[in-house]
């Protein structure tokens, strides 16, 4: 009887775990089936062909689908839009970050490592819609002295995506670099290259996979962001004219014309979300495909000596064209230097970032406390930034409690339960892959079409925090997997050799050692829902209220709130101050959460207090 009722639970709790991984799977079919499903008259009304390829953009919002059309709705000034802020995010962010990453790998001291490691991580936990403010208070009025209008336009955008694929490029670059074969560099050092040549010419194009993968995803960063953008290209629906001239993106499309769409337009719009999508999954599966061929294939140390000075001699015996032609132009130099240099560039942004919002918002802060606390009085002048900061813990609140268990358990299918070949786990870790690429405004238009309409139509706390947390899906997942494979497996095999179930042994060994890793993961997610913005707009709301008092009703975000003050002009003062409190909170939970990694990490190397 006890066996019998011990192997009941154990088919129960693997039937669990396997309902919460299909979850994810169902979360992805349903973002399809909706935007399809509520684009297809769109579609089906303006064609797809002039809906795509039509230049020009002037809806009517009284448009339906049962009259003729009076508004025009092509958005193919939008798609070149997209493709131009993209490909000089990657001009700029690329080049700054892989160069950043070769300094990291092949030049920097360790110390200075450390620091710039944790400086790319912190522009990494920037809120997007910090990194918009940052352009328009001062990355703006910098260019309207060159620019014939307030400096808005194709560069700015450039320069603000550049600054926020930064740490994509650099960290998978960086990981790349330093997966290559050590034989590869011994091979080229002893053949009598120098360091700056074994790096470039040898140590690179065998990371080239990686670095193409980490431009790839940056490609996919640029194409979905949303605030940052909008509060920096001018948004007009035109094609970009020059460096300075106004443009929009689709992503801005969509945000801006949203809250008053009519029947048409707001089909229109929910169809520019769907090549939105489709665009970030052919950049995901490029992506997907490129990383899968790793650096350094494992083969014999013989054979991996024999490839390095093959790769050497080809490198620097072959004399082409091209090659002396680098070769007189001192390229090797030139390539240190601009490691150093971009080295040196990426801990200054950073530190112009936070430093300039930290001393125009630190100031008034400290005068003005009540900005944090004060009561909300209706009509007032007086802005108060506490009905914010309580919408924010809702959101989070409500999110963890949804995302956390369904994220753990999924990810305790997937390692302990799984079989690497099934088709069925492939379908799931692609359903989780998917998640993790889909533009955050894609996930606020899947909220508002069901969540929002579910509850009533009108925007409220519970719909945003539901739409959030399947964002937080992947990130729950893949840290908690990442913290169970840690677990050693003697650990497993003792339990089990007690007597214990694989279900018991789970919950009493697995998860209790994976809990520093489980932790890391709760606490990025409660940065992540603090910096999302684009979701929160159509789905929790965007006007500075009283306190909610339930979660029905609606409300700003703090990084909502930083956006609608910040939009006008008028609050300038109080946006710098809210600003610095958005970049405290989610700067001290990265910080945390980089302390229970570490504090992981030393565990399982069975080190305590520093010592073995």
């Amino acid at each position: 009887m006890t066996v019998h009722s011990t192997k009941t639970k154990e088919k129960i709790g693997k039937a669990v775990f396997a309902a919460a991984a299909i979850i994810c799977v169902i979360a992805v079919v349903a973002i399809f089936a909706f935007l399809i499903y509520k684009s297809i008259p769109a579609f089906g009304k303006l064609g797809i062909l002039e809906f795509m390829f039509g230049d020009h953009w002037s809806p009517d919002r009284l448009d339906t689908y049962d009259s003729p059309l009076s508004g025009t709705y092509g958005i193919f000034t939008m798609i070149v839009g997209t493709l131009a802020a993209t490909s000089g995010a990657l001009l700029i962010g690329g080049i700054v970050g892989y160069f950043t990453a070769v300094f990291l790998a092949f030049y920097c001291p360790a110390r200075p490592k450390r620091i710039l490691t944790s400086v790319i991580q912190v522009l990494a936990g920037i809120p997007s819609v910090v990194y918009g403010f940052f352009g328009i208070v001062f990355l703006l009025p910098m260019l309207s002295r060159i620019a014939p209008n307030n400096g808005s336009g194709l560069l700015a955008t450039s320069i603000i995506l550049g600054i926020m694929i930064l740490p994509t490029v650099v960290s998978l670059s960086e990981t790349g670099l330093e997966a290559v074969p050590r034989a590869y560099y011994e091979g080229s050092v002893a053949m009598g290259a120098t360091h700056s040549e074994t790096v470039f010419r040898i140590m690179t194009p065998a990371a080239s996979s990686s670095i193409t993968a980490s431009l790839v995803l940056g490609i996919g960063r640029a194409l979905g962001e949303t605030m940052a953008v909008v509060m920096v290209a001018g948004n007009a629906p035109t094609y970009p004219n020059g460096l300075f001239g106004s443009f929009r993106v689709l992503t801005s499309n969509i945000v801006m014309e949203m809250g008053y769409a009519g029947e048409v337009q707001e089909g229109a719009l929910v169809a520019t979300g769907v090549v939105l999508l489709l665009f970030v999954l052919v950049v995901n599966l490029i992506f997907g495909a490129i990383s899968g061929r790793k650096p350094g294939a494992v083969v014999g140390k013989r054979k991996e000596r024999r490839l390095a000075k093959a790769r050497c001699s080809r490198g620097i015996r072959i004399k082409d064209t091209i090659g002396a032609l680098a070769h007189k132009l001192h390229a090797v130099k030139l390539g240190r230097g601009m490691a150093i240099g971009s080295g040196i560039l990426t801990g200054a942004v950073l530190l112009l970032v936070i430093g300039f919002i930290f001393i125009k918002g630190l100031p008034y802060l400290l005068q003005n406390p009540s900005l944090i606390y004060g009561k909300y009085e209706f009509g007032s002048h007086n802005i108060t930034i506490l009905p914010a900061i309580v919408t924010t813990l809702y959101a989070v609140l409500i999110s963890l409690l949804i995302a956390i268990p369904i994220g753990v358990m999924t990810a305790i299918f997937l390692n302990e339960y799984a079989k690497k070949e099934n088709i069925f786990v492939r379908l799931i870790r692609s359903a989780i892959d998917i998640l993790s690429g889909v533009p955050s405004i894609v996930y606020g238009l899947f909220g508002m079409i069901t969540f929002v309409k579910i509850f009533g139509g009108s925007s409220n706390i519970l719909a945003g925090a539901l739409t959030v947390s399947i964002m937080l899906l992947p990130i729950v997942v893949r840290s908690t997997e990442e913290s169970l494979k840690s677990v050693a497996d003697a650990m497993r095999e003792g339990s089990l050799a007690l007597g214990a179930g694989k279900l018991r042994t789970i919950f009493k060994i697995v998860l209790p050692s994976a809990l520093p890793g489980i932790l890391s993961a709760i606490i990025l997610s409660m940065g992540r829902v603090i910096s999302e913005s684009a979701p929160f707009l159509y789905t929790m709301g965007s006007v500075i209220t009283a306190v909610p008092k339930g979660l029905f009703d609606s409300g700003a975000t703090l990084a909502v709130a930083l956006y609608q003050l910040s939009g006008e002009g008028w609050y300038m003062n109080q946006a710098y101050a809210t600003a610095v409190v958005l970049i405290v909170i989610v700067l001290a939970l990265n910080l945390l959460a980089q302390q229970c990694a570490a504090r992981l990490g030393r565990k399982l190397k069975g080190e305590t207090n520093g010592k073995k």
